[in-house]
């Protein structure tokens, strides 16, 4: 149950790094416009290269983990970016969370558990 646990949380870890660098990609690309110069500001920059990277190594850890773990068990465990994201926002975007938020993080955690039994 642990290892799954520990596998679950890199992987969303890894899953929530990839949209962080996706956001800050965009960030740093400047105002969206149909155009050959915005799409390589967006493509050919540091943190969505980074993004790709880290995708790739979230997928081959959901392919461990699917090959190793019932479908039932490793697919609720993807929720638990919900709650790495979350945390992120608040770190990296300085985000205002309510406490409804905090109740279904906290929600999602326990049903998480209950599923790795």
């Amino acid at each position: 149950m642990w290892r799954l646990i520990a596998l679950a949380l890199g992987q969303s870890a890894l899953l929530v790094a990839c949209q962080l660098l996706q956001k800050f990609a965009l960030m740093r690309a400047g105002e969206f416009a149909w155009s050959w110069a915005w799409f390589y500001r967006f493509f050919a920059n540091f943190y969505m290269i980074g993004s790709g990277m880290c995708f790739a190594a979230t997928a081959f850890c959901w392919l461990y983990m699917l090959k190793r773990y019932p479908f039932s068990m490793v697919y609720p465990m993807l929720s638990l970016a919900y709650v790495m994201g979350m945390v992120a926002a608040m770190i990296f975007f300085h985000e205002q969370i309510p406490v409804t938020r905090w109740v279904g993080i906290a929600l999602i955690m326990a049903g998480c558990i209950l599923i790795a039994r």
